[in-house]
């Protein structure tokens, strides 16, 4: 039975009033398991209102409390987050592994957030001056926006709101209509674990619905993550308008495969880190640089047996390492892309079009895609595949590989693999890229750090989740203060100083 998703506004599911719906797809049997509502202004301006008219009452709730609430959601999720992940996977098409393991992410976040009470403590200083004290303290911002990107319907949106919430902000979250029902269920879970009404909402819908977020007065700060262009547009609407804005873009990650690395150990990686949810990760290695013809022939010949026997299947398959790509528009695009790799002369070694699940063959299926022989030139290399296509690009020395991947627009991650340790510091302290491993293949940072990258792969000044996830959602309040002592000042007209 085809269901229908709506929004979730001031502590409950709200049906769309817009008159426009978008079709929610299985993805293993391409069938339509529902639709989304689309919100129109008229409901994007009721969900922004119901977060302002809740946040004074919010702003003033104590940290500790704010803190509780989120500790009972976690444990809510953590006790269901079977009927999460299933969610998850009947709509995006991950492997249910996968999803529980997207969930489990976000919700050290959660747990990260609960420490708001340590979090928001200030500094003070005593007599910065003659009988003058200074102290800072963080403030929440007030209505916060979170738009996200279908690869993770619930770790993003976890990555955003449990620290904006316990900064004291109100959240609007905008969901992709791709994969839409986890959000409501974490609005749920939150009403249930005694959030107030109207601290958190979620408006279902397409660029309408975020272009009325990001022109609507009321919103103070939106957070995003998606594709490159998206991002840029995103931070220079949302700032234009002097509304704070941290826009993570998309990614072109890369492996560099030293010469004395552990071939074994570095091929196991590259089939997580490449073919894993598909390749539809924003922290996917998409492209393999071992440097040296040797390690390269060797790394090839090791990943091309398992490229071809990847597990494809839907992700309800206990045995399944890959299920299917989000919807048939993507798949399409992802052909479009490997046609170009032939077109420009790259090596074909692993050919995964025309995969077909029996039993689904109507699925969104692809198969593992392995190119070798790929250059800089090159589409593939270029631009951010999003799917389970890895490109080996060979370098002659390390030098080669690490100026690749300095010169390359997008730096959200990358690694190396080896056993030098010299060489490891090196690349770890010269690449320009946001977040780096050392025999680490998707350094995604736990969540007491932050997550973000340089260059194209992020537009504002502040990186997600961990303290800097606390400086993006408060403003930063400096207070000078000095009592009457009974002993007379005099008018000072020269600037202030501090004797």
């Amino acid at each position: 039975m085809s269901k229908q998703i709506s929004h979730f506004i001031n502590g409950r599911r709200s049906a769309g009033r817009s008159g426009h719906a978008h079709p929610v797809y299985n993805p293993a049997t391409g069938q339509q398991s529902g639709s989304v509502d689309l919100a129109g202004p008229d409901e994007v301006r009721e969900a922004v209102s119901a977060a302002r008219a809740a946040f004074p009452k919010w702003a003033d709730t104590t940290p500790l409390r704010r803190a509780r609430i989120l500790n009972r959601f976690l444990r809510i999720v953590e006790d269901r987050v079977t009927d999460l992940a299933a969610v998850i996977t009947s709509e995006h098409g991950k492997v249910l592994t996968d999803a529980v393991g997207e969930i489990q992410r976000g919700l050290e976040v959660v747990e990260f957030a609960i420490g708001a009470p340590y979090l928001l403590k200030g500094e003070v200083t005593e007599n910065v001056g003659t009988n003058v004290d200074a102290m800072s303290v963080r403030q929440p911002l007030g209505v916060v926006v979170g738009v996200t990107p279908f690869n993770f319907p619930a770790m993003v949106p976890m990555w955003m709101f449990p620290v904006a919430l316990a900064c004291g902000n109100c959240f609007v979250l905008k969901p992709s209509e791709r994969d839409p029902s986890a959000s409501l269920l974490l609005a749920e879970w939150l009403t249930e674990a005694g959030l107030p009404d109207g601290v958190f909402n979620v408006v279902q819908g397409d660029k309408q619905a975020v272009d009325a977020l990001l022109n609507d007065p009321d919103v103070d700060a939106v957070s995003f993550v998606g594709s490159t262009p998206i991002a840029r547009h995103i931070y220079e609407t949302a700032t234009r308008s002097g509304k704070r804005c941290q826009a993570l873009g998309g990614a072109k990650n890369h492996m560099i495969v030293m010469p004395d690395a552990d071939l074994d150990q570095a091929t196991d990686a590259l089939m997580g880190a490449g073919y894993g949810s598909a390749g539809e990760r924003c922290m996917a290695v998409s492209v393999v640089v071992p440097v040296g013809e040797g390690t390269a022939d060797a790394l090839v010949a090791r990943l091309t047996p398992r490229v071809r026997a990847l597990k494809v299947a839907p992700g309800t398959d206990p045995e399944a390492e890959m299920g299917p790509l989000v919807t048939r528009q993507h798949l399409e695009r992802v052909h479009g892309y490997i046609d170009a790799g032939i077109a420009e002369g790259a090596t074909l070694v692993v050919d995964g079009r025309g995969f077909k699940a029996q039993g689904y063959e109507d699925g969104y299926f692809l198969g593992g895609t392995l190119f070798d022989h790929v250059t800089p030139t090159m589409k593939i290399y270029q631009e951010e595949i999003f799917g389970p296509v890895l490109s080996v690009v060979r370098a002659r020395s390390y030098q080669e590989a690490a100026d690749l991947t300095n010169a390359h627009p997008l730096g959200n991650g990358t690694a190396i693999f080896t056993r030098d340790g010299d060489t490891a510091r090196e690349f770890a302290h010269r690449i320009k890229v946001g977040m780096v491993g050392v025999n680490v293949p998707i350094p995604i940072p736990m969540a007491f750090h932050s997550f973000g990258g340089w260059k194209a792969s992020l537009f504002g000044d502040h990186y997600m989740h961990g303290p800097e996830g606390v400086r993006f959602y408060t403003h930063l309040k400096t207070i000078t203060s000095r009592w009457p002592t009974g002993i007379r000042q005099k008018p000072e007209f020269a600037m202030p100083t501090m004797r």
